[in-house]
């Protein structure tokens, strides 16, 4: 592509841009009357010119001498109309931080790859679409958290360097620092579920509550979903919302697999894949009831990273590894089959872990069994909490369901 061909292309995106993020902010200030009508500021054409000058006076001249005088000018002319609105009682500076974004399209275009510009422009349409869920989050958020996070934060960026990176014994056949970085994953992974349970889908519906509580504990979500129905509330959406959290449970083992280990993800993959598909379509055939659909929030589980939670699933990591260790060494094959039914018992995350980062005298066919193996288990598991909690007269169906996901699972780990 030659020197005029790029120069229009990228004069092109930044108009483009421009103009979608100036239509973005005149439905924003429409919808939440953040401005008067009559207001010049911010009006369509307007961004789509601030975007146009950012471009145009940063290929005149680029060491952006030109470029920082221009943009010195717009911030004066905001000043001015900025006091203006202070008379008003006025004080919201949106407009002004989302038009100097846009005057920054142009050097990012030409100096920086195509997607630094792109990941930009979605930014400022998310950020201008969230309004309502981020004062949500502002007003339910628990101060506590926030200290969570800032604790996890520490350990993980400030702590987690300083770690050895020596293999602890030849039991633990991997170091502190590779054992915290797995939590630290493997907690970011569950965060992000208790973030969409709990803030971004606040009033979800039942099913939708299985799907989202399938990506932080399907265990957890078959209780809850189980103890609703033991209430006599929608029986048919709750079932199908019991088969969606297992379903989930199978794509989050494909994405813990790919993080830890690609090859092993990709042996997984096919099975987990096929069990999640027929669950969802199990699940569907619940939803025929549209009226029943709807549901408001259910629970909010323990956030996964609280240093407790953190600690307890390390320790639980290493003494998967142990026991792995001293299992598959003593025992064979058949002494891990074993012992991934058993760990299916529990919370599979540390054994899946254990088996996905550690170094065993098997074969990697038979690590791909003992996750299926551990996984089926778990789904027995959940059949049976869902019998307990939900009485058995009542959550038959998505117990058996779950049970018979598990048995199939179980069963195509022993056949390969």
């Amino acid at each position: 592509m030659d020197g005029l061909d790029l120069h229009l292309v990228q004069f092109g995106l930044t108009v483009v841009f421009s103009f979608l993020i100036g239509l973005e902010v005149k439905t924003y200030r429409r919808h939440r009357q953040v401005e008067k009508p009559s207001d010049f500021f911010g009006t369509t054409r307007t961004i789509t010119f601030v975007g146009i000058l950012g471009y145009i006076f940063y290929i005149l001249d680029p060491t952006l001498k030109l470029y920082i005088a221009v943009f010195a000018g717009f911030t004066l002319l905001y000043a001015l109309f900025y006091m203006q609105k202070l008379k008003e009682g006025r004080s919201a500076i949106l407009l002004y931080l989302v038009s100097l974004l846009v005057f920054s399209f142009g050097p990012l275009l030409v100096r920086f790859p195509f997607w630094m510009a792109t990941l930009l422009f979605v930014t400022i349409i998310f950020i201008l679409n969230a309004k309502g869920m981020i004062e949500r989050m502002s007003e339910s958020a628990d101060t506590t958290e926030f200290e969570t996070l800032g604790k996890m934060v520490l350990l993980s960026g400030v702590i987690l360097p300083l770690l050895p990176h020596e293999p602890v014994s030849h039991l633990v056949p991997i170091s502190p620092f590779a054992i915290w970085m797995a939590v630290v994953i493997i907690s970011g992974i569950s965060y992000v579920g208790y973030i969409l349970q709990k803030y971004i889908f606040p009033d979800r519906g039942y099913y939708l509550t299985g799907l989202i509580g399938g990506l932080y504990s399907s265990t957890a979500t078959t209780v809850v979903l189980a103890k609703k129905i033991a209430s006599g509330e929608q029986r048919s959406v709750l079932d199908g919302a019991i088969i969606a959290a297992t379903a989930m449970m199978y794509l989050r083992l494909i994405v813990v697999a790919g993080v830890f280990n690609m090859t092993i993800a990709k042996e997984v993959a096919l099975p987990f894949l096929l069990f999640a598909l027929v669950g969802f379509l199990i699940s569907l055939l619940f939803l025929r009831d549209e009226k029943s659909t709807a549901g408001k929030s259910l629970y909010v589980d323990r956030n996964p990273l609280e240093l407790r939670t953190a600690f307890l699933f390390a320790m639980l990591f290493v003494v998967m590894m142990v026991l792995t260790t001293y299992i598959t060494s003593r025992f064979g094959l058949h002494g891990l089959q074993i012992l991934s039914f058993a760990a299916g018992l529990s919370d599979i995350d540390p054994f899946i872990l254990s088996l996905l980062t550690g170094k065993y005298s098997v074969t990697q066919r038979q690590i791909v069994s003992a996750i299926m193996i551990a996984a089926g288990s778990n789904n027995i598991l959940k059949g049976v909490y869902a019998l307990w909690f939900g009485s058995v007269k009542k959550s038959f169906r998505s117990a058996l369901a779950v049970m018979l996901l598990g048995v199939a699972t179980i069963g195509w780990a022993l056949w390969i």
